[in-house]
């Protein structure tokens, strides 16, 4: 059993260190050992996250002025990446939870209302989901269909949101809504609301090929809150500086976990079969090669991405060779984590193509290929087309 971590003594996040990277392996193994059960069953990784709560997980961002660890982006990533690699759902769900964790510690600290609701997730843990997708909208998060209605000090709003991940286990949601009800559908809002704020009304079931333990239904969300629960900050701001980049970096984290957990399983088929074969290799051992580059190139390239975003400030965070070099991370690391799986399942053949067995990669499988549909790659190339052709192409490999 996990020890849980006194909620009075705040550390410094650091991943070096042992004590505490014994505490997310803890939870690490937590995930792996439901990871089956959570896929077959399409249902929330409730023991993983009972876990992540237990060592203080969902709080990690929060700054050492609030009582927080102040962990990084990049250290998020790290753990999305080991979360992904033992349970795709639970690493994704732990992505999309930081993601919002980030944005109300860069964007509504100083709001009195989001910063004692920063003091609630450090003290209760709470879990915090996104409503973003809307019906009319798709998957297109720059465009909102619903509007803030406002009377006096309160506001409320409804949504129709076709994908809501893990929403009904959600204590807190963040959801975007225009501005008033004459406001075009660009000029938005993120509101914050609590469990007692709003309903959900199931639309749409989850029933999925992959990633079904993120739960991710579609609800229609009516809201009544205060005023003061809208982040201060235009979310055009909140998306370019925060959302869209932090979400491709943990999401690029949580793929490449997956083809890592996948690797390490044709890598464990291929000692087996040249072990019973007297060392001769089996027929797909060298596409084992071609999986190991994949994985380490995508790690690379996460890793300069993330090391380029903590540096940005300002206009940099909204130049746009950065969004466009955000946005086509997404596309280059769902295709490279895809390619990786693929491989090792032709390394592991028959073994891997089943549904159970130790060298199956089925689930690895079905949960990457959600990964080119989370907000559609060719939506983001078509978007970026414009933005390449007014970007220069590079005239030297260090300029």
């Amino acid at each position: 059993m996990l020890r849980a971590v006194d909620k009075n003594t705040p550390i410094k996040f650091d991943l070096t260190t042992k004590e505490l990277r014994s505490r997310v392996e803890g939870v690490v193994k937590v995930a792996e050992d439901n990871a089956d059960s959570v896929d077959r069953d399409a249902r929330f990784p409730v023991e993983a996250f009972a876990a992540a709560r237990g060592q203080r997980l969902l709080s990690l961002m929060i700054p050492s002025e609030l009582g927080g660890e102040g962990a990084s982006v990049s250290d998020i990533a790290d753990i999305c990446y080991m979360l992904g690699s033992a349970c795709g759902s639970t690493g994704m769900i732990f992505a999309m939870h930081q993601i919002m964790a980030a944005i109300l510690v860069r964007h509504a600290q100083n709001s009195a209302w989001h910063r004692n609701l920063l003091q609630r997730l450090l003290t209760d843990q709470l879990l915090i989901a996104s409503s973003t997708t809307e019906g009319q909208g798709g998957g297109d998060l720059r465009v909102s269909v619903c509007a803030v209605e406002r009377s006096g000090n309160g506001i409320s709003f409804t949504k129709s949101a076709t994908v809501m991940s893990y929403g009904a286990q959600a204590d807190v949601i963040l959801a975007t809504a225009r501005r008033s009800p004459d406001a075009p559908p660009t000029d938005q809002v993120l509101l914050a609301v609590s469990k007692e704020d709003y309903r959900l009304e199931p639309i749409q079931n989850w029933e999925t090929l992959g990633m079904r333990g993120t739960c991710s239904a579609g609800f229609e969300l009516k809201a009544r809150a205060r005023a003061e629960q809208v982040l201060p900050d235009s979310y055009a701001a909140i998306h370019a500086h925060t959302m869209m980049p932090v979400a491709h970096l943990t999401w690029g984290a949580v793929w490449c976990g997956i083809a890592a957990g996948a690797a390490e399983r044709a890598r464990r088929f291929v000692r087996a079969a040249a072990r019973r074969a007297g060392g001769q290799l089996p027929p797909g051992a060298g596409q084992l090669a071609r999986t190991s580059m994949l994985v380490r190139s995508l790690r690379n390239i996460l890793a300069s991405a993330l090391q380029r975003f903590e540096a940005a400030e300002g206009e940099q965070l909204e130049s746009l060779d950065f969004q466009n070099a955000m946005n086509l991370l997404k596309v280059n690391a769902s295709e490279m984590a895809t390619a990786a799986v693929m491989n090792c399942m032709h390394v592991c053949g028959l073994s891997g193509y089943r549904n159970n067995g130790e060298f199956s990669v089925s689930r690895y499988l079905r949960d990457i290929l959600s990964s080119s549909i989370m907000i559609n790659n060719d939506r983001i190339l078509s978007n970026a087309t414009t933005a390449s052709l007014l970007i220069e192409v590079p005239s030297s490999i260090r300029g």
